[in-house]
């Protein structure tokens, strides 16, 4: 019976020929005037900088972020026709939806994130969960499924109330996670939108995002802004560029528009997108009773997100048998990984090429 126990071949890549881009910046973390911030790579799922970024404060309109990914998501199966009522009606800024009006559930979302109505989000409220207290039992429940630990939702609009707060870190996760949502990343990185009703028939209305950093900072694709009294300035923004996207998100900041630009720009310059076994030798094992070496092969090309300082600590880990019989062309034990000390960047089977 052949001898299964896994042969381990670690190799340390001490290059990696494809980083070209920002690979010597210093790593001096960029300041910032808000009272929470977070800078957050949503392909590593590393927090890059921040400070605060676990306190809990009033986090205003961005709260519809949730409000509309929630929205979406049931539009998918049901985008169904909601009719305005006047117990939809919200103080703050707004849709301007009249009792009577007719909208999907889309709509009211794309309009919603655009000019953020309150109106809008109160609609979504009703259409989606029944009733507002429902709808917000939805939310706490998606957010905590999200990880966010530390958020705890009470409007769907984001109206202040001092139940209602989330924290920087907890904000990045959900927009990493509604940034994954193809319909939502339509909306929110569109500089404008055209929102059309079922009734009155015929009724159109172009909304402007608020969001600056769309025609302010390169290759910005959102995400939403937020504004109150008790919760000051917010702001959650997601760019992407050379395969990373990066999400910045800063709570109560007077100066949120060039914050998330310095903290972007710190972020593309200590993080790439790299390709894990460019340059590195084959990987062979070899076949009992001739002298000669099978290879082991990938049909996935590995990539990954990886700080700059860290692309010399990547080690490749191959699991495979001591060797192998002729003829045979599997083996459930061949399987290879490129990891940052215990952070795993890719895990992926092998297969046996032969000649």
């Amino acid at each position: 019976m052949k001898k299964t126990a896994a042969l381990i071949l670690a190799v340390l890549i001490s290059a990696l020929s494809i980083l070209t881009n920002n690979c010597n910046a210093v790593d001096a973390k960029p300041s910032d005037s808000a009272a929470a911030s977070v800078l957050y790579c949503a392909d590593s799922k590393q927090v890059l900088c921040g400070h605060d970024e676990n306190t809990r404060l009033p986090i205003a309109s961005i709260t519809k972020i949730m409000t509309c990914l929630l929205a979406l998501e049931t539009a998918e199966k049901n985008n169904a026709e909601v009719r305005i009522t006047s117990q939809m009606y919200a103080e703050g800024s707004s849709m301007y939806l009249k009792e009577g009006e007719v909208l999907t559930l889309s709509s009211l979302a794309t309009g919603m994130m655009a000019c953020s109505g309150n109106d809008a989000a109160n609609a979504i409220s009703y259409a989606v969960g029944g009733s507002t207290e429902r709808f917000v039992g939805l939310m706490n429940k998606r957010a905590q499924s999200l990880g966010m630990r530390n958020t705890h939702f009470v409007t769907p609009s984001g109206l202040d109330d001092s139940e209602h707060f989330s924290t920087a870190y907890d904000m990045a996760l959900l927009g990493a996670a509604a940034m994954e949502n193809e319909d939502f990343r339509s909306i929110v990185s569109s500089e404008s939108v055209r929102v059309n009703y079922v009734s009155p028939a015929g009724k159109s209305v172009v909304f402007t995002n608020h969001n600056r950093l769309l025609r302010r900072l390169d290759r910005c694709i959102g995400i939403k802004t937020g504004y109150t009294k008790t919760a000051g300035r917010t702001l959650v923004s997601c760019t992407e560029r050379e395969g990373v996207r990066l999400i910045a998100v800063t709570l109560n900041d007077p100066d949120d528009w060039d914050d998330h630009e310095t903290l972007i720009e710190y972020g593309f310059s200590v993080v790439s997108r790299v390709r894990l076994d460019d340059g590195l030798p084959q990987i062979l094992i070899p076949v009992a009773g001739t002298g000669k070496n099978a290879e082991l092969t990938s049909d996935v090309e590995p990539y990954a997100v990886v700080r700059n300082d860290d692309r010399k600590k990547i080690q490749r880990i191959v699991y495979a048998p001591h060797f192998l019989y002729p003829g045979e062309v599997e083996c459930a034990l061949c399987r290879i990984e490129y990891r940052v000390g215990e952070r795993v960047l890719f895990s992926g089977a092998m297969k046996i090429k032969t000649n």
